[in-house]
């Protein structure tokens, strides 16, 4: 009996220090992790939500989904709470008290720091300060979290939200450089693609250190940061690929930018694309669709290439480099209309598998998406 409760006791310390690095790994970590707990209650909360959500209209599933995020991250601190709580409840239990209830309860007054059950033993007592102080931290933790993930979210919307005056609504990649073209803008975008490169420096920070906030849904339900990357990006390589004349550098280093930080992020949540395309590799956006975008560019007089073959090559050698990255985020991410990215419904384009975050990957018509296809 004495060797049954000694391996309760490591048991319960080990459960113990597991949450508090899990949270610690959550709320401190300057860096990218898979947390254990975190993924299975952020993953346990999608699940259901998306069996409360259905498959009706967008609207409607916005207006839910838009509470996944919080509700999943003021939930995070209980599940590390109730852990504490039983990794407790074992090692009092190995303490010879007297049952298992009466080591929850001991364990629950010393977490909650109510004290209506007394330690008796010194045992008892060290038990109940060590517990009552990891309670403490981890709220104390969660509370500096919240202020953190508030302020990157809010950061984050100010630059999607701005989007809208500059490429419409939805945002579009050629209504964007159309857009600029009639104000007179087109010729001097350089800081347009220095400030976006700097945004998705941030996202692929962000986002990775909390990847919580990849769900989170823009306050306006036509918005997202998934539809903005892509439209930011495709105008990017439809301003390097087609137009005479225009400065590539600080678009091209913007485009690269953007697609490491989509590649990256797509990674991090076990969504599979090939690391090294090609330029012949096939992408979702058809010839006929790149050529009505040069058509509506050319009668808005902007300064096309000469070569209309060769701009589609270029277009598609950078497209290539993001085109599954892009689609596989605006299906986990719910994201709203917008041609280019969410609207890519076809299950015969290349379609990612989820690994991670115990997400399916389903297309438009709700058929679920596995592997890739050609």
């Amino acid at each position: 009996m004495i060797a049954v409760r000694v391996l309760v006791f490591a048991a319960g310390v080990a459960i113990a220090l597991w949450t508090v690095l899990s949270a610690i790994r959550t709320t401190v970590l300057p860096r990218s992790a898979q947390v254990t707990i975190s993924r299975w209650e952020f993953g346990t909360m999608r699940r259901l939500f998306e069996v409360i959500v259905g498959s009706g209209e967008f609207t409607d599933r916005d207006r839910v989904m838009a509470l996944y995020g919080p509700t999943s991250l003021i939930a995070l601190p209980i599940v590390w709470l109730i852990l504490i709580g039983f990794s407790y409840s074992l090692m009092f239990w190995a303490l010879d008290t007297s049952s298992f209830a009466d080591a929850i309860g001991l364990s629950g007054s010393s977490l909650t720091t109510l004290g209506f059950v007394p330690a008796e033993t010194l045992a008892e007592q060290l038990l109940a300060f060590t517990e009552a102080g990891w309670g403490l931290i981890l709220v104390a933790l969660m509370i500096t979290f919240l202020p953190s993930i508030y302020s990157t979210f809010s950061r984050r919307e100010a630059q999607v939200a701005m989007l809208e005056v500059r490429a419409g609504d939805p945002p579009s990649a050629v209504e964007m450089l159309l857009r600029h073209h009639r104000i007179g803008w087109l010729e001097n975008m350089d800081n347009t693609w220095i400030d976006w490169e700097r945004w998705f420096a941030e996202i692929e920070e962000s986002h990775m250190t909390f990847p919580i906030l990849a769900f989170f849904r823009s306050p306006q339900s036509q918005r997202s940061w998934v539809t903005a990357s892509g439209t930011v990006i495709d105008a990017g390589a439809l301003y390097v690929s087609c137009l005479e004349g225009v400065r590539v550098g600080p678009a091209g280093v913007c485009i690269r930018s953007g697609f490491l930080a989509l590649r990256n992020l797509a990674d991090f949540f076990g969504i599979e694309f090939d690391p090294d395309p090609g330029s012949g590799d096939p992408i979702s956006i058809t010839r006929e669709e790149f050529d009505e975008a040069w058509q509506a560019m050319s009668e808005a007089g902007m300064p096309m290439k000469a070569d209309m073959n060769q701009a589609w090559l270029d277009f598609r050698g950078w497209r290539v480099n993001y085109d599954t990255a892009l689609l596989a985020l605006a299906e986990i991410t719910m994201a709203p209309y917008a041609p280019w990215s969410s609207d890519r419904s076809s299950p015969s384009h290349r379609r990612p598998r989820l690994q991670r975050f115990g997400m399916r990957l389903r297309n438009r018509r709700g058929d679920r998406i596995g592997g890739k296809s050609s």
